[in-house]
């Protein structure tokens, strides 16, 4: 019987269905009822009771399905026990990252990760949307903003303040605003995520609140096609320091209402399950951390962020 096996049958036990168990594992449906096959044969027994519509739980399975999963979770404890023993880093890491973080600063942040990890393979799953651990193939997701769900285990990687900027050129046709009223009459460049439009930009100013209302001809649900309108002049973006951090240092956009304070938010490492941290997970989040904090000590060297807002 193949531990591979095993894990299909936990996962069409989670999901029940076979369908949703082999698009979590990225495998066909086909291999997946090939592998409960086995398996029920191996037992002399069926774990499962398959309809037309629904799939549940034999009597057998359970009894069965509580006890494999309890002796899989001891195999890998015991495997993980060897490596960290030997030191040894390796496996699979299943990772999901905001599209434009992911493609600019992550993607580049891995490849040096894994240069000096030659045992890690990636598999990524580039997504602004929030992460569903029980439907989607990944292990550990890179998001903005702390979870929400308690039974989730999150590593906070760094404050991350949003920046409001545009090009030379734009400002020079249409103006500098200089206060975050002034936004009104001018372009914004906004992000969709599912059917909310963020079009309210908030901001801070000794102790004050101000939300303006952004008119906009350009919205998308990519965070990086926000990021490409910007840098080509069609209006004004207020985005995460660190998707913007290239375009910032090398002056291809220039900050603006430095005098208010941009909403900000927070970089987070999410896993599922205490059993996802794994030494290389913990290595990842290390090694994030000390790329963040790399790009955050640009910025405020070059004067577009302050240390408080860190």
């Amino acid at each position: 019987m193949l531990l591979e096996d095993l894990n299909v049958i936990l996962k069409v036990a989670e999901f029940r269905s076979i369908t949703a168990a082999a698009e979590s594992l990225d495998m066909r449906t086909a291999t997946a009822s090939a592998a409960i096959k086995r398996v029920e044969r191996a037992l002399g027994v069926e774990l499962f009771i398959r309809t037309t519509r629904r799939l549940r739980l034999s009597v057998a399975g359970e009894k069965y399905i509580p006890n494999c999963e309890q002796a899989l979770q001891m195999l890998d404890q015991a495997q993980q026990n060897v490596k960290d023993d030997l030191d040894i880093i390796d496996g699979e890491l299943r990772i999901s990252v905001p599209s434009d973080l992911g493609r600019n600063l992550i993607l580049p942040w891995l490849d040096e990760f894994m240069q000096a990890h030659t045992g890690i393979r990636i598999k990524l799953h580039i997504s602004d949307s929030n992460v569903d651990f029980y439907r989607d193939p990944v292990d550990i997701a890179l998001r903005y903003g702390s979870p929400n769900d308690p039974n989730l285990y999150g590593f906070k990687i760094c404050n991350v303040p949003r920046v409001v900027c545009a090009t030379a050129e734009y400002l020079e046709k249409y103006g500098l605003p200089k206060h975050p009223n002034d936004l009104t009459t001018h372009n914004g460049l906004l992000y969709q995520l599912h059917d909310i439009i963020y079009d309210v930009w908030e901001f801070s100013h000794r102790g004050e609140s101000i939300k303006v209302k952004i008119q906009s001809n350009r919205t998308s649900n990519d965070a990086e096609l926000v990021r490409r309108w910007c840098v080509s002049g069609k209006g004004i973006a207020a985005k995460s320091c660190l998707d913007m951090s290239h375009d910032l240092l090398s002056e291809k956009v220039v900050p603006l209402l430095s005098k208010f304070e941009a909403r900000s938010t927070e970089l987070w490492l999410i896993c599922p399950s205490r059993q996802t941290i794994t030494p290389a997970v913990r290595l990842l989040r290390e090694h994030l951390k000390v790329k963040c904090a790399d790009v955050l000590a640009q910025l405020v060297n070059k004067g577009i962020l302050t240390k408080t807002g860190l």
